[in-house]
């Protein structure tokens, strides 16, 4: 297992590398740059300005500096200031004065007074944390309706389970959150309509400090709108999962054994039956991070939406960067979460 894990790792970080040279070629291939939509500037500024954040050198040699900067760790004797005005996004204490410093994303062109990770440090966790609700929604709801509808199939809970799924699949969060705002914000006045309840500083750099009704009434109508298409899709997956693990051999000699039929259930079938589901979370996960743009843009949450959204029309080339690696990283992580979660549902998988 654990070569596997370093031989994955390794692959992972191959994947990561075309990820970003793909973003980064395709940035420059775009004719334009940073600064064209600026007011007519004096071409000595022009050049300053390209000298500033090496868009005078050559592509290669950009794309090298680039990586230099978020790939190579460096060893500091400054200590990390208390603010977010810091280059690094990764701080690590090795000594009282010594800390080691990785992964500098850069400048942000059109926020000048902020660096891309500080961005990431104050939108990031909020959208993490509608990443995980969603995900908890979708697993809360899809999978009980699953199993309801695989036990009672062909009845009206069956009909009733798929026709949810299939409301779900079909209404995207675009639709969905509007008409949520509208009934539960704006009519019932039952949650907020827009805005988020948890601010820094962050558990972990991601988990709210303090949960509570204050936290969590700003946090259902999004994580529901975004989850439910999730839910939906676990829902049909863990039916049919479930429907053709019961008809196996092994089930029925269970049965045969005189086993209850909740025990048979629970602790024969549901374990084998939630292997593919597992296989879906970890990217289903990612999708949800990647997905929370328009969710936040709906319900206007501060997350990394309204920034990586604007960074593409100004062309804001380190956010953009910064962006897509770090949910790249997201998605090749959760599908190695996952691999290693097949070991202990089934015993029969082994990685060498």
């Amino acid at each position: 297992m654990t070569q596997y894990i370093i031989r994955r790792m390794f692959w992972n970080l191959v994947v990561i590398l075309v990820v970003s040279f793909i973003t980064f070629t395709l940035m420059h291939a775009v004719p334009g740059g940073p600064f064209d939509r600026e007011k007519a500037l004096p071409p000595e500024i022009m050049a300053n300005l390209a000298a500033r954040y090496n868009l005078d050198q050559r592509l290669p040699k950009q794309y090298a500096l680039y990586l230099y900067e978020i790939m190579i760790p460096r060893i500091s004797s400054s200590t990390p200031g208390i603010s977010l005005q810091d280059d690094y996004l990764i701080n690590i204490k090795i000594s009282e004065h010594t800390w080691i410093k990785w992964m500098n994303f850069g400048p942000s062109y059109t926020s000048r007074s902020r660096t891309v990770n500080d961005i990431f440090k104050q939108q990031l966790p909020i959208s993490l944390q509608l990443g995980i609700m969603a995900l908890l929604v979708a697993m809360s709801i899809g999978i009980p309706l699953g199993i309801v509808a695989a036990l009672k199939q062909n009845t009206g809970w069956d009909y009733l389970g798929m026709s949810v799924a299939i409301f779900g699949v079909s209404v995207p969060v675009i639709v969905l959150g509007p008409i949520l705002v509208w009934i539960f914000g704006v009519e019932l006045k039952w949650f907020p309509p827009t805005g988020w309840g948890a601010k820094p500083p962050y558990l972990l750099g991601i988990f709210p400090s303090t949960l509570g009704w204050g936290y969590f009434k700003y946090a259902i109508m999004p994580a529901v709108g975004l989850g439910l298409g999730g839910s939906a899709i676990l829902a049909r997956l863990t039916r049919a999962s479930l429907l053709q693990v019961v008809r196996e051999d092994y089930i029925r000699t269970a049965r045969a054994k005189g086993l209850v039929e909740r025990t048979v259930i629970v602790r024969h079938a549901l374990k084998n039956s939630l292997i593919p589901v597992v296989t879906i979370l970890g990217p289903m996960f990612a999708a949800l991070v990647t997905g929370t743009f328009v969710t936040e843009l709906i319900f206007g949450i501060p997350g990394m939406g309204k920034y990586f959204v604007t960074s593409i029309s100004n062309r804001d080339y380190p956010v953009i960067m910064g962006t897509i690696l770090l949910y790249a990283l997201f998605l090749v992580m959760a599908n190695l979460v996952v691999d290693i979660v097949y070991a202990f549902l089934d015993p029969r998988i082994r990685y060498t």
